[in-house]
């Protein structure tokens, strides 16, 4: 590892090395001689998830900063939607499986948004609206299978589930990140975030876009585009209209979003805003 900064102290990765080489005996076997940063039974206890939190901040940050990615577009979107052709794995009945297969619609232009962000990417040296994605299947495999369609690098956000979550094969490995916190995950998709685009999902996706509609709404983000694929889905599942007439939002908070059904719309929608 190259080292940044001259400094007489020994840095804690010769430190490591020789903790290392010490005889083994009793004493050194014990968990209590373990530095402390490397001692995995001690990182792990919850009077240290304020040093955790710290972390998953950091790391992902520095190493995004390190390949001197500015930007990002992001990919929200149901893990159980299929390819087009594909198994509906997650339909517990026939509804289910007959509306996930048509649903799979999304699957293809997920993909083809993802190529669209990547071609433009390249100008930047895919230092610019970069593909970011939860790293999962679904809507989210799409996303990064479209920037690897075109040879771009593409970011995937993985966080530990019991089930639905793993990364899937078409992110950057280097580039592919796990969470323990929903909350720092969260952090890292809106951080460099030029453009939001949801895709039909579940109780994940809406937590995520009701997040960002919040964080704009109240202006500690910057408005960017906030992209709704799916017409159809999305006036059925959110009634934005009935929260305004109600009061319970401002007249015109629905604004902040752009309903598409194709890619193309929507990137149309983001050339536009940025004046590419």
């Amino acid at each position: 590892m190259e080292k940044t900064g001259w400094t007489p102290l020994p840095h804690s990765d010769e430190d490591l090395e020789r903790a290392r080489s010490v005889p083994d005996t009793p004493q050194t076997r014990a968990s209590t001689y373990r530095l402390a940063w490397n001692d995995e039974e001690f990182m792990t206890r919850r009077e240290l998830r304020p040093v955790r939190l710290q972390l998953e901040l950091l790391k992902p940050e520095m190493i995004l900063a390190e390949r001197g990615i500015r930007s990002t577009v992001i990919l929200f979107g149901g893990a159980r939607i299929p390819e087009p052709g594909g198994e509906a794995w997650a339909a517990k009945n026939e509804t289910q499986k007959r509306n996930l297969e048509k649903n799979s619609r999304y699957y293809e232009e997920a993909r083809k948004f993802a190529r669209l962000c990547s071609q433009h990417s390249a100008a930047s040296y895919y230092r610019e609206f970069v593909v970011v994605t939860g790293g999962g299947p679904g809507v989210m495999e799409a996303g990064n299978r479209g920037a690897d369609d075109v040879g771009a690098p593409s970011i995937g956000l993985n966080i530990v589930l019991p089930h639905e979550q793993a990364p899937n094969p078409y992110v950057t490995p280097e580039l592919c990140f796990n969470f323990h916190y929903f909350a720092i995950r969260k952090m890292h998709f809106v951080m460099r975030a030029k453009a939001v685009a949801v895709f039909p999902g579940g109780f994940g996706t809406m937590d995520e876009f009701f997040e960002t509609l919040t964080l704009i709404q109240t202006g500690r983000m910057e408005r960017v585009p906030v992209i709704l694929f799916g017409k159809e889905f999305w006036q059925r599942a959110i009634d934005l209209d009935y929260l305004a007439e109600q009061g319970t939002i401002t007249p015109g908070d629905q604004d902040i979003i752009d309903f598409v059904d194709t890619a193309d719309e929507a990137w149309d929608i983001i050339r536009r805003f940025y004046t590419l």
